[in-house]
């Protein structure tokens, strides 16, 4: 009986045994056609890093502000008698652009002037009684007050005359008017605007820690969305001797030359302060960069693998300024580096890559995009 199990028991064996060298057979099979069906090496463009020079910039936004811009404003009430000036026109310092009805002031000027002319002559003829004693020199100092009155009623008129007459106070252009002809304006009704646009002002804000690197005369650049393609250069003017407790920022002022009136008061802008000092960094397109929330990393070329049968490596990189299609990269990466420009979502860590720089786009650090 024993015997009897124990050659079934090797029958079984033989027979699981034979199974189990089959299924081997049949899984190297199986890995030796996967290993045959592999991918083949993805196609990328690379470029080679070296250290460029940039200068270090301060990025923020702003607001344009007019050098000289004010509400011209009716001084004293009265009829609108002469309007002289159009909506959005260049006018001069001194020019003439609204005159009120002065036709009752006038005629109190000229009652005024014959009044100071009678006042002159009795005070004349009080001076000669008064050298010969034949006046009091009281009633002549009464002679005297009443031309002093005199003269001042007259010019009393006039400078009420001339408020009626409101001029430009400096050159520039002038707003929409407020007014019409022989309409009856207050004291202090707006009349139009008048700014000055050549040159201009750019007020923004800056942190307190930027306050070290900030000087007088420091060149800026301004842009804007109106004009896309457009640059405006200035220099820095003047800094707030205070900073904001509630911000902790600075406020910062730059002129701006303005010959085509392109920037407005009022204005949006991105505002660029070039720093003075030049630095060695290390630049690559920012293609190159796979950005996460983990860590920002790239792809290079590994120097030590068969160049025949190139290797990439991920390697996790800090970053710094942004250049136009350019990123700065801090840490992480050596001059000498060649780095994957293009393809690099497709990668893994230890891939076979080909080579294939023909079609890779050139990056700039001052790209100038246009509609198609």
């Amino acid at each position: 009986m024993a015997k009897k199990f124990l050659v079934t028991a090797l029958a079984l064996a033989l027979v699981v045994g034979a199974l189990v060298g089959i299924k081997v057979l049949q899984f190297k099979a199986m890995f030796a056609q996967t290993a045959l069906a592999a991918a083949p090496p993805e196609a990328v463009a690379t470029t080679l890093i070296a250290e460029s020079t940039l200068q270090r910039t301060m990025d923020t936004v702003g607001s344009i502000t007019a050098v000289q811009g004010v509400t011209l404003n009716a001084e004293v009430a009265g009829t609108i008698k002469r309007i002289a000036f159009e909506s959005a026109a260049n006018v001069r310092a001194g020019d003439v652009l609204v005159e009120l009805d002065t036709s009752v002031e006038r005629a109190q000027l000229q009652a005024a002037a014959a009044n100071l002319e009678l006042a002159r002559v009795n005070l004349a003829s009080g001076q000669s009684l008064l050298d010969k004693g034949a006046m009091p020199k009281n009633q002549f100092s009464a002679l005297d007050a009443q031309s002093k009155q005199s003269e001042a009623e007259l010019a009393r008129l006039q400078a009420l005359i001339a408020k009626k007459t409101i001029r430009a106070p400096f050159s520039g252009r002038t707003g929409l008017r407020q007014v019409n002809l022989g309409q009856l304006v207050g004291n202090g009704d707006p009349v139009v605007s008048l700014q000055s646009l050549d040159p201009v002002y750019v007020d923004f804000g800056l942190p307190q820690q930027r306050l070290s690197q900030l000087t007088v005369g420091a060149t800026v650049h301004v842009a804007t969305d109106v004009f896309p393609d457009a640059v405006f250069d200035g220099e820095l003017s003047a800094i707030h001797p205070e900073v904001d407790p509630s911000t902790r920022n600075v406020r910062v002022r730059a002129t701006l030359k303005n010959p085509e009136a392109k920037l407005r008061p009022g204005m949006f802008v991105t505002v660029q302060v070039a720093l003075p000092s030049e630095e060695r960094v290390l630049l690559v397109p920012v293609t190159s960069i796979s950005y996460a929330p983990y860590g920002d990393s790239l792809f290079v070329i590994d120097a030590k693998a068969d160049p025949k049968r190139p290797v990439v490596r991920q390697k996790f990189v800090r970053l710094g300024q942004t250049r136009g299609d350019f990123v700065e990269v801090t840490q992480g990466l050596a001059a000498g580096d060649t780095v994957v420009t293009t393809g690099g979502f497709k990668l893994k860590n230890g891939m076979n890559v080909v080579i294939n720089n023909e079609l890779k786009p050139t990056p700039s650090l001052d790209p100038k995009p246009t509609d198609t």
